[in-house]
């Protein structure tokens, strides 16, 4: 049977290179290379292409319709790159039985929620 595995996203921006640099602090990726007129950011199997385009909006209009999910080991650490980063909080980082969640929102206006399970969490999986 085949397998098939959602394994990157193309995020579009009129100003490609803000995004890029709020992207690469945030989250400090494995791999961040260029490509033609691609910013490439390797976050363990996922990759997060940057692309310019200028038949969008300077803001999503709708950042509720796609969230970002991004899986990390420290939520308060980047959390913390966040705020340095001048960003805004959709919600604040909280803790949920153990577990982490925030949601911030990136210099184009889309939602990007941290994620930090609790190991029971990732156990009963």
């Amino acid at each position: 049977m085949p397998t098939t595995e959602i394994n990157a996203m193309l995020l579009a921006s009129r100003d490609p290179e803000r995004l890029h640099d709020w992207y690469s602090t945030v989250f400090e990726p494995q791999q961040d290379t260029r490509m033609d007129q691609y910013r490439i950011l390797k976050l363990g199997s996922f990759h997060l292409l940057i692309d310019s385009r200028d038949d969008i909006a300077a803001a999503n209009p709708d950042p509720g319709r796609v969230i970002i999910n991004v899986d990390v080991d420290d939520a308060r650490a980047v959390g913390k790159r966040i705020d340095e980063a001048g960003s805004r909080w959709l919600s604040p980082i909280e803790d949920r039985d153990g577990s982490l969640f925030g949601t911030a929102i990136d210099p184009d206006g889309n939602y990007v929620q941290l994620i930090q399970l609790s190991e029971e969490a990732r156990q009963s999986m």
